[in-house]
């Protein structure tokens, strides 16, 4: 099962395989970038193009793989925790469910698609069981199957793109557990639009928030400066062919920027929760490898800050080439996380 990341600037595809009892392998990434439009705020705006993207992307890839785990964005998204009494049946338990969904999805239940997975029992009554309730309009999900669909490919799993960047995090982080146990970690995936902070104690999420700032800023600010179309100021963004004056004149500006709003953030998430401290900070995404950027994040919030590799740890196929996926990794973070459903 491959993962497949549908985000406002591309598809991105991961593979992996296990090898061995317990080690991952990566077997393959790729990326193809997507038109402007062609999704917007996380809403499919234009299926023909996405799925041309995707049916590119996965022949790039050279997988055979067609089944697919896709994500949803977060905003699209209604998750609950809910109290339910233990012992129920299986079916027992649906409909106490769709009677509790009731009460807190706007939308008439025929029209959304809807999803519980049991936590466990509820922390000060045995008696009862904590469930986590996930909904989302039935026309948005439809959407990214359909996606699959034209492209010749099967979903079989649609996640929460926050939860699926979290489970590669947690992935990574188990990698030495012994260091973030007890410790508060801020992770911000600074995309082409947005940015999405999500703050996490051992391994549980205690505040999620977004922010609009991201990479598209930096593209606008070259195209202002150079005159350039958008398609081509992203494309020398990327390659770092850009005039002497770039990264005094238009990049430096940028990661003051980028810096003032995770400095603002992490404020906010003091001053809206009992917590005081950020004890780990990590940035993923398309940006996070902006030259300077960490460092500046780093210097701002005097916070230890690593930019993040969802593949940290794994073994690589003969066919990935270490140099270039060092530079590519932390864009694939939903992927990886997407991915790794194929074990769970």
């Amino acid at each position: 099962m491959l993962g497949i990341d549908i985000s406002t600037s591309g598809v991105r595809l991961v593979e992996l395989s296990l090898a061995g009892k317990q080690d991952l392998r990566l077997e393959r990434y790729a990326a193809e970038p997507l038109p402007r439009g062609a999704v917007v705020d996380g809403n499919i705006e234009n299926i023909e193009q996405v799925s041309d993207a995707l049916r590119r992307v996965w022949k790039k890839s050279g997988t055979r793989a067609r089944l697919v785990a896709l994500g949803m964005p977060p905003a699209s998204v209604i998750t609950k925790k809910i109290i339910l009494p233990a012992g129920l049946s299986e079916d027992q338990l649906e409909v106490q469910v769709e009677s509790e969904a009731s009460q807190y999805i706007p939308f008439a239940l025929d029209e959304v698609s809807l999803d519980f997975d049991v936590l466990g029992p509820a922390q000060n009554s045995p008696e009862d069981i904590e469930v986590m309730l996930a909904a989302s309009r039935r026309e948005k999900v439809e959407d990214r199957v359909a996606i699959a669909e034209a492209a010749g490919l099967k979903a079989v799993v649609m996640d929460i793109e926050s939860y699926a960047a979290r489970a590669a995090l947690d992935r990574v982080t188990a990698l030495t557990p012994k260091s973030t146990l007890g410790q508060v970690v801020a992770l911000f995936q600074i995309g082409a639009q947005v940015t999405h902070i999500s703050v996490l104690l051992d391994g549980v999420t205690i505040y999620e928030r977004e922010q609009p700032f991201g990479g598209n800023q930096l593209t606008q600010d070259i195209v202002r400066a150079f005159g350039l179309p958008f398609d081509e100021a992203e494309a020398r963004k990327k390659a770092g062919e850009l005039p002497d004056n770039y990264a005094a004149e238009i990049l430096a500006p940028f990661l003051e920027s980028a810096a003032l709003e995770v400095t603002r953030a992490i404020q906010f998430f003091f001053t809206s929760t009992p917590y005081t401290r950020v004890d780990q900070l990590f940035l993923a995404g398309g940006c996070a490898q902006l030259p300077g950027l960490l460092e500046m994040i780093a210097g701002r919030t005097k916070i230890a800050a690593a930019v993040l590799s969802p593949f940290q740890g794994m073994q690589l196929a003969a066919g990935v080439r270490e140099a270039q996926l060092r530079n590519d990794a932390p864009a694939y973070l939903v992927a990886c996380g997407l991915a790794l459903r194929r074990f769970g």
